[in-house]
């Protein structure tokens, strides 16, 4: 497996106009947010995981978390801590939001898209993720990664 600094390394090729950077500031962790929006209301197949508050995004997002330890501790630890406060939002949209989170989720995802394709236009490169998937699980470890090293924290 890649190291941390191997896949932003690598992320880093097609992330180095500042405008393309700073759309990545704001959508990234918008997308990933609303990725988990889009799932938060499939029906669960098992009600005794509905009646417990476990819903599809809880689940698929652990296999992402794991992958995130696997990175590094505290990339696992920032991106947990992240995904805690988007379950967070989440839940306090489907108690006061007027749209279902689906709803809400849909059209932001594809705003938030539609910035990160004009962001890579102004780059000149393609989007990372057309190379390997993986990547779109790099883009908010990526971001948590200059706020590490921001704070002096090792990854």
């Amino acid at each position: 497996m890649k190291t941390a600094e191997q896949w932003f390394s690598e992320y880093a090729v097609s992330h180095q106009h500042p405008a393309n950077k700073l759309i990545h500031w704001f959508a990234v962790p918008v997308i990933y947010i609303t990725v988990l929006g889009l799932l938060w209301q499939i029906p669960m197949p098992f009600a005794g995981f509905a009646e417990q508050g476990i819903n599809w995004a809880l689940l698929l997002v652990l296999p992402a978390l794991v992958f995130y330890f696997l990175l590094s501790f505290s990339i696992g630890l920032g991106m947990t801590i992240f995904t805690a406060a988007a379950v967070t939002l989440l839940r306090a949209l489907e108690q006061q939001s007027v749209l279902q989170i689906w709803q809400w989720s849909l059209l932001v995802f594809v705003v938030m898209w539609v910035f990160q394709f004009v962001g890579h236009k102004i780059e000149g490169k393609k989007p990372s993720f057309f190379q390997d998937l993986a990547f779109l699980l790099i883009g908010p470890a990526w971001l948590l990664g200059f706020i590490l090293k921001r704070l002096h924290i090792r990854y």
